[in-house]
């Protein structure tokens, strides 16, 4: 039987149960403060299910930690049921990526930790843990231990774990990711189900997740991060009745929209909050330009299929059919576009006549070709080579640039930014590193550029 369908608030019906009000959050480093989330402003309503949407480095997960409390925000505040909050967040539970379950302790006994952490008393503390138990479809494994059971198993047990407390809003970090492609469709499936027969004991959900088609499956309303620092760049209503098709014209068109968004290259909805994409021409940056997380061998491997299919695809139609999530696709889009190899436009993607050059080269011919673009394009590869040039020989150690890194970003992002930067400059032959001695050496052959 087709389970019955809530109506969707979108946020403009229900009890506001959680608000952030220009959140802002920053991480001492040994250069300065880093900022990851920036003027974030965010409701959450009864009755619905909102998913947070962004690339990887976006501050998601830290939003989350926010709201939960697990984490103080730098500025700004936290509401729940219109009052603020010291310490945790008395109206959440929350569910992780990572299962974090107790390998000693059996379902039952890692399920009824939260409440003998408030002092239920043990026949009440059960009770409640089976039916718990029971909703989330483990009845059977009350007294199994961690090992025993699958990675879907145990989620089911972290979510479980979750509702036992009877929280208003489930907040969820990923919750499906490390599960296999089967096992998160089944859970994602049920849990919807619940929802829509009213079964589920909690008045909302907020979601992180990175995957673009889970949130259009999943959320009533769609949030969307941009990066360095997180900024809220649109908020977009999902207006189709569960349970959804995946191949209903309504469901493409979110997907694409979506895809746009995060591409940069949509403008705003009429009454949602949008910033502009980040700026990567050369010298038009306040901040250096994110490079990509995409390897040489990755984006040239996606302009060659793109020249394949035509030069002309969309998107989520090609996510789909090479099988991966927007956190694998999109730096490699990213990198596509921050070289002017291609452009997007409402959730295509089109290779430029540059790309179609670069794709048809041979090796060397794509080598100079590259090493031109780049330091046109990228402009910290260019501030690597000149200062090389300006080095009596050539040479400087890593730990010079990733000090210019760590003002802009965290320690972690800062050895990543570096680590791609190398693997660009040695592709484009504008520079050498040397891992023995950690120095980068300027490439004594004449290069474009």
């Amino acid at each position: 039987m087709t389970p019955e369908t809530k109506t969707p608030t979108h946020g403009a019906q229900g009890m506001r149960l959680i608000e952030v009000r220009d959140l802002q959050k920053t991480f001492d480093t040994r250069d300065g403060e880093l900022s990851v989330l920036e003027g974030i402003d965010l409701t959450v309503r009864e009755s619905e299910i909102v998913a947070l949407l962004g690339k990887s480095g976006s501050g998601k997960s830290t939003l989350l930690r926010c709201i939960a409390g697990l984490i103080p925000p730098s500025e700004g505040l936290v509401l729940y049921r219109e009052q603020p909050f010291v310490g945790t967040n008395p109206g959440v539970g929350m569910v992780f990526q990572s299962f974090a379950l107790l390998p000693w302790l059996t379902v039952q006994q890692n399920v009824e930790l939260g409440l003998e952490a408030q002092g239920i008393e043990p026949e009440p503390r059960a009770r409640r843990a089976v039916a718990a138990i029971d909703t989330i479809g483990l009845d059977g494994f009350e007294s199994a231990y961690p090992k025993e059971l699958s990675g879907g198993m145990r989620q089911r047990v972290g979510f479980a774990r979750a509702l036992v407390m009877e929280p208003d809003v489930l907040l969820m970090d990923e919750p499906f990711s490390a599960l296999d492609v089967l096992t998160s469709e089944n859970l994602r499936t049920e849990l919807l189900e619940l929802w829509a027969d009213g079964e589920f004991p909690t008045e909302a959900m907020l979601m992180v997740t990175h995957n673009i088609e889970e949130a259009v499956q999943f959320a009533d309303r769609i949030v969307v991060l941009g990066t360095n620092p997180g900024r809220v760049r649109a908020e977009v209503a999902v207006d189709l009745d569960r349970p959804r098709d995946r191949r209903a014209p309504g469901f493409e068109a979110l997907l694409d929209r979506i895809y746009a968004i995060m591409t940069g290259r949509e403008a705003r909805e009429p009454g949602s909050p949008t910033v502009a994409a980040p700026t990567t021409a050369a010298g038009s940056e306040s901040r250096p330009a994110m490079l990509p997380h995409a390897s040489v061998d990755g984006f040239s491997g996606l302009l060659e299929i793109l020249r394949d299919a035509g030069g002309d695809t969309d998107l989520a139609d090609l996510a789909d059919d090479i099988s991966l999530d927007v956190d694998d696709l999109l730096p490699l889009v990213d990198a596509c576009l921050m070289l002017g190899f291609a452009t997007t436009s409402e959730g295509r993607l089109r290779i430029t006549e540059q790309g179609r050059g670069f794709a048809d080269a041979d090796i060397q011919e794509s080598k100079q070709l590259f090493a031109g673009v780049a330091m046109e394009r990228v402009p910290f590869m260019r501030t690597v080579r000149q200062s090389l040039d300006h080095a009596d020989d050539g040479a400087l150690k890593v730990g010079f640039f990733l000090d210019i890194l760590r003002r802009s970003f965290s320690g972690e992002e800062a050895q990543a930014q570096l680590e791609v930067a190398i693997d660009w400059g040695r592709y484009g032959e504008l520079y050498e590193y040397d891992s023995q001695t950690e120095e980068l050496t300027r490439n004594l052959e004449e290069r474009p550029g």
